[in-house]
């Protein structure tokens, strides 16, 4: 395995610690015989884990609990992931631990990609919130740039863009009622909801130095395709929310972060998708903001991509110009609504400082795609 390229936590962050005691002790407990290893591990071990916590993302906080194992077996390394919500004020809905891991555990029996769901933890009074534990994938993990050490050829770079296009088309591809997922979301009706809920999102969280957005709201609102398919969808699906076999690179074993996930239109998730695929001809804006190594020789254009994956999803579509504005003015919500925070000194992270101009940007994107359709 090569180790220098798998993904590994760091230190935990100030005031983020995890009561350790009390989350082994309720392993100790609710870790159940149906896994009899893990649970040997847990009331084995002459010690408590060691805990680190994963940086990146502004949602829920993730940890990863290290079992040395007993001192006759010190070196059968036991890992398992936590997640929990964050400290303060939450949104109605958001950041519900006991749906992520009741979404999970429903789809690990059809989707191979999603982590074995080992315990949920719906009692506050343990740790202050709900946390689930779940198994560990150990790889790498694509994020803005491959590990130092991944030698990469343009042949395997473009092997493996398609590889991770092909988790997001088997997950689309799940019969979900075949499956007894119905329960998973809504359903009909996703692409309105979506429309009117990001625009009233985007208009609640406006400041004075951001667009309005009002005609692309209006432009979204007026193109509505009429032909709408269900499926489920991740709604957060990126190169880094995927794991990496360690010792080959362009094998997928995981799919992580599955918050948003629900019962969507899959074009819908494509174009959230496609706002993030920075390719190697975007200008200088675009590349500033680039999370996932979608630039490298060998990875497909957004244009190449729409046509792969409507060939493997055998699905036909004329212009793309709506799911494409989606994702846009959608990013655009979601930077808004933490811009709207830091503007507001709700938070004072600098990273978030000029977010502002980066909404002005995706702004410009959306009208750029909207008058080269045509459709006014």
């Amino acid at each position: 395995m090569q180790q220098q390229v798998v993904d590994k936590a760091d230190s935990v962050r100030a005031g983020e610690e995890l009561d350790v005691s009390a989350v082994h002790n309720w392993l100790k407990e609710n870790i159940s015989a149906s896994n009899p290893s893990l649970e040997a591990t847990i009331h084995s071990s002459d010690s408590l884990p060691q805990v680190t916590q994963y940086s990146g993302g502004a949602s829920n906080w993730t940890y990863c609990l290290d079992y040395q194992g007993s001192k006759q077996n010190q070196s059968e390394q036991t890992s398992l992931i936590l997640r929990r919500a964050p400290a303060g004020t939450k949104a109605k809905g958001a950041h519900d631990m006991g749906r992520e891991f009741r979404l999970q555990h429903a789809l690990k029996p059809v989707y191979r990609y999603v982590p074995e769901m080992l315990g949920l933890c719906e009692d506050k009074s343990v740790i202050g919130t709900e946390f689930y534990v779940m198994e560990k994938f150990t790889g790498v993990i694509p994020r803005k740039n491959l590990p130092k050490g991944l030698n990469t050829s343009e042949q395997q770079t473009k092997q493996l863009c398609t590889n991770v296009l092909d988790s997001l088309i088997e997950l689309h591809k799940v019969d979900y009622k075949k499956a007894g997922l119905e329960h998973l979301g809504k359903g009909a009706g996703y692409i309105e909801r979506q429309i009117s809920g990001w625009s009233e999102r985007y208009s609640k969280a406006k400041t004075w130095n951001v667009p309005s957005g009002k005609k692309i709201m209006r432009w979204l609102e007026n193109h509505m395709p009429t032909n709408e398919r269900i499926c489920i969808t991740h709604n957060d699906f990126r190169f880094d929310n995927v794991v990496l076999k360690p010792n080959n690179y362009t094998q997928i074993i995981g799919v992580l972060d599955w918050e948003l996930a629900t019962l969507g239109d899959p074009l819908m998730d494509l174009g959230n998708t496609l706002a993030y695929w920075v390719q190697a001809d975007d200008d200088f804006l675009a590349q500033s903001t680039r999370r996932q190594p979608t630039h490298l020789p060998g990875m497909l254009t957004r244009k190449q991509v729409v046509a792969y994956y409507c060939k493997e999803m055998e699905i036909d579509v004329d212009d793309f110009t709506f799911y494409e504005v989606y994702g846009l003015f959608r990013l655009a919500g979601i930077a808004q609504q933490i811009y709207y925070r830091y503007h507001h000194k709700q938070t004072n992270n600098p990273a978030f400082k000029n977010f502002w101009i980066f909404i002005h940007y995706l702004m410009w994107r959306c009208n750029k795609a909207i008058k080269a359709s045509g459709k006014r």
